[in-house]
């Protein structure tokens, strides 16, 4: 006898109360969308392109050792050339910083060439160039996102790490696109030990401005490396970032960068929205000022370039044919971290994080809450050197490495005629 299935309701919606059966397959099932992003996908969801690593700041956990530019850096067209094959790839947005992005003479034109081709773009800025006239302009586009970087909600905190008049130059831009209209700005902050405490008031300062709060997981990467020891976050104030972020998650942007705090819920179930994973060269990657394409924005090394642009075939060549993304893309074990309760919470960590400690990439990540990377930080190991540097040497308080020429005092140097402030050799 043939049954039909009752659809409680249906009639109050004008639809029939049964349905015939169906002779045909039922879907496949999809499964989670972690299990699928952990394959990798066709194009990545949003990357982020360093344009320029020539900067007006230093700051002292600078992920990309900024200040001065790569003579090297791709030219205008190289740029809209990208920027095309990103089209083609239907490639939602991407996420540009550096350096100083707005620095570039060129910024602009790319900028308003990336949205007229249906890329949408998002840029991190100190604020430098962020006036009345550009907040006003800024307002009137629907596709640019603008992320102003703090890391203190007061001058005191914020300029011990960015440099002296950081946090009066980034609140100016903030109140310039407030008075512009601009919505929906964003403040985006590096936590550290210095700065754990101070939740509220970045919370309070985002809502002055209409802005909203995005906070970001230090990473012991570029100068990073030097300052890592000192800044970030101790046991106990990686409890009071979790406990804050499940009271306020909903309202605040992380880009899953905190997963690895996923091991304080209950029962290894996350207490934290997002992927709970690493994504390099799965769904997220870095361009550099070079064209080089590394599989992590927070781990530039040579251990994780996948290819140039230049030279290998183009950007979607290098993400779906590369070897190290094709490497990363298969299924990863769970080495030391294998017996661990709390495995599918954390996923192990952060890769970036891992190597630039001197930890095996298959243990725990150094700042587990578990406490299983403690024991492997205080034994030996052999941090790998930065092999890209482009300090200026501004002598802040954490820093530890000295200019190497008088013409890296300008970080601007190549991008004008020789000057007595620049030099044709930068």
């Amino acid at each position: 006898m043939t049954t039909v299935e009752t659809r409680p309701g249906a009639e109050l919606l004008g639809m029939p109360s049964t349905t015939p059966p169906l002779n045909v397959p039922a879907p496949p099932k999809v499964g989670r969308l972690v299990d699928q992003f952990e394959r990798g996908l066709d194009a990545p969801i949003c990357l982020t392109w360093e344009l320029t690593y020539a900067c007006n700041l230093a700051c002292v956990h600078c992920l990309s050792s900024s200040g001065k530019r790569d003579p090297r850096e791709l030219s205008t067209e190289q740029c809209k050339a990208i920027i095309d094959e990103l089209q083609r790839m239907q490639v939602f947005y991407v996420n540009i910083g550096g350096g100083e992005p707005t620095v570039r003479p060129d910024f602009w034109e790319l900028v308003d060439y990336a949205t007229d081709h249906q890329v949408g773009v998002k840029f991190s800025t100190n604020g430098l160039r962020i006036t009345p006239e550009v907040a006003e302009r800024l307002a009137a586009s629907d596709y640019v996102d603008v992320q102003i970087s703090l890391d203190g909600a007061t001058a005191e905190v914020n300029d011990a790490v960015r440099g002296p008049g950081s946090f009066d130059m980034a609140v100016r831009a903030l109140e310039n696109l407030r008075d512009a209209g601009f919505g929906d700005a964003k403040i985006s902050v590096v936590m550290t030990r210095h700065n754990v405490s101070q939740l509220d008031e970045f919370k309070a300062l985002a809502d002055r401005y209409g802005a909203t709060l995005r906070i970001t997981r230090l990473r012991p990467s570029g100068r990073g490396a030097d300052v890592w020891d000192d800044l970030h976050p101790l046991p106990e104030q990686q409890k009071e970032l979790y406990d804050w972020l499940v009271a306020h998650g909903d309202r605040v942007l992380t880009g899953d960068s905190f997963f690895h705090l996923s091991a304080f819920s209950e029962g290894g179930g996350s207490g934290l929205p997002g992927l709970n994973l690493c994504g390099a060269g799965r769904v997220v990657c870095l361009i550099d000022p070079v064209g080089d394409v590394y599989a992590c924005p927070f781990a530039i090394h040579e251990n994780f370039l996948a290819g140039n642009i230049t030279t290998d075939g183009g950007f979607q060549e290098i993400w779906q044919r590369s070897e190290l993304f094709t490497e990363l893309r298969e299924p990863q074990s769970a080495g030391a971290c294998a017996s661990c309760n709390f495995y599918d919470s954390c996923r192990g960590g952060c890769m970036a994080a891992k190597f630039f400690t001197g930890l095996p990439l298959d243990g725990p990540d150094p700042e587990c809450v578990q406490g299983y990377g403690e024991a492997l930080l205080a034994g030996e190991r052999s941090k790998p050197s930065a092999n890209k540097d482009h300090s200026r040497g501004v002598p802040l308080t954490l820093m530890t490495r000295p200019p190497s020429r008088d013409c890296d005092e300008n970080p601007l140097a190549g991008f004008m005629p020789t000057t007595a402030s620049g030099c044709s050799s930068c």
